[in-house]
């Protein structure tokens, strides 16, 4: 397990950036997720305190961070998090404690505040960019929830393939076309095949969002040597949210016999910010919990802290059309989730692809998969909703079964619990844009 050192007075320490203790803020004291934004002429790593960002490389130069080890330093003035990733728990644990110790009301006195603010960045005034070099992407289908709502579309009596329970189900997705949130999404074209008709090449026009939580891969495995369930979350840098856009029409046709491909890679949103474990360590929660009947994990996927194993961690999807976005109405949830309701849990994902000896490398980024919830409202995509028979209603008078050009998703999430932070995930955005001329 990650490293933890945030104690019960440190659950309640204040910022002296009057923002990050905002009731309402995705980013207090104890969140300081990483990210890397560009301010000028370049790219830098930064944390989210408030409505701000705190630049690292800032802070390293400025002699702020003397403390830390030389590689550890060296790592945060890089332009993206990949060295910072590989080093290992006790060093995000390093730098989370300096980070800490400058922004806290408690332990900054003035001589530090007046070297830290000249080193914090507007968010309105920075532009996000994708805080690794991704060079691999694997999805997963981890909740039972919409493998077996999605089941029931294609086999009402048999939702679930006899593998489902007995194996964390995964597909190698297509790392060049993850985008950070605010980038816009084109409609894709591909093989589309009306029923009782031959395929066309047309844009799709059944296009779905998913909603998913990303997981970013620290220290590497050597290539060949598995990762014990154990140790699995020692190589977890930490966490966000993921949008995998779904061309479900096009889906449709292709998948057969190999999976997902042209339907899936066209593109993958990500939020920019990326949440540490430690920071998420007071919201764990025991694993999802197998019903009676169900087989045990294998041996290899058995977790020995199953007690902590799953996350309270809140998951929203947001809908606002461009006709919304005109007469200036908000947008409206479409649902509401929670990562605690997976059927495998982060470790076991990790433990599961490194089995075989595949060596994950630091800036990996595997996802859950679509996260559902057991009752009507908790949907984590467009297609499970189809059991409905009448469309989703929107402000307006604008109804939708599948996404339309100028339909902005959103996807936000948040930790909370009685007496502590709210640790947040800021957004996970794209808006839909029309197709090339196919």
């Amino acid at each position: 397990m990650s490293t933890i050192y945030l104690g019960t007075s440190q659950m309640t320490e204040k910022s002296w950036v009057a923002s990050a203790n905002d009731p309402g803020t995705d980013f207090p004291l104890q969140n300081l997720p990483f990210g890397v934004f560009r301010h000028g002429d370049r790219d830098r790593i930064g944390v989210a305190i408030g409505d701000r960002i705190l630049d690292l490389d800032g802070c390293a130069q400025s002699g702020l961070l003397s403390a830390l080890h030389e590689e550890t330093l060296a790592a945060c003035s890089a332009n993206r998090l990949n060295s910072l990733m590989a080093l290992g728990a006790a060093a995000w644990s390093a730098v989370r404690r300096q980070l800490t110790a400058l922004l806290s009301a408690e332990q900054a006195g003035s001589e530090t505040k007046n070297r830290v603010e000249p080193l914090l960045v507007s968010m309105r005034d920075a532009s996000m960019q994708l805080p690794a070099a991704i060079g691999d992407y694997t999805d997963f289908y981890a909740s039972i929830h919409h493998a077996t709502r999605v089941g029931k579309l294609f086999r009402p009596d048999n939702p679930l393939l006899p593998n489902y329970k007995y194996v964390p189900i995964g597909y190698h997705g297509r790392a060049s076309s993850i985008v950070v949130s605010g980038t816009e999404i084109r409609r894709p074209c591909g093989q589309i095949k009306p029923e009782g008709a031959e395929p066309v090449f047309a844009p799709s026009h059944r296009l779905d969002y998913e909603l998913e939580v990303g997981i970013f891969v620290g220290p590497a495995n050597s290539l060949g040597e598995p990762i014990p369930i154990a140790e699995a979350e020692q190589h977890i840098f930490g966490l966000c949210l993921v949008n995998d856009w779904s061309a479900r029409d096009i889906q449709s046709w292709e998948y057969q016999p190999l999976g997902p491909f042209l339907a899936k890679d066209f593109a993958t949103t990500i939020s920019p910010w990326i949440v540490p474990l430690e920071a998420l360590a007071p919201y764990r929660v025991p694993a999802f919990k197998r019903p009676e009947g169900d087989p045990a994990p294998l041996a290899y996927l058995r977790s020995p802290a199953a007690n902590r194993d799953g996350i309270d961690l809140t998951l929203e999807v947001y809908l606002q059309s461009a006709k919304m976005q005109q007469a200036g109405a908000a947008p409206v949830m479409l649902s509401r989730g929670n990562l605690r309701d997976l059927y495998w849990s982060i470790a076991q994902l990790i433990a599961h692809h490194a089995s075989n000896g595949c060596n994950l490398q630091a800036g990996d980024l595997l996802a859950t998969g679509t996260i559902s919830g057991p009752g009507a409202g908790s949907e984590g995509c467009l297609l499970e909703m189809q059991h409905n028979p009448q469309p989703i209603q929107l402000p307006g008078g604008e109804s939708r079964m599948f996404l339309e050009d100028g339909d902005q998703v959103t996807f936000r999430a948040f930790a909370s619990r009685e007496g502590l932070p709210r640790i947040g995930f800021g957004e996970c955005s794209g808006t839909v844009i029309g197709a090339a001329h196919a």
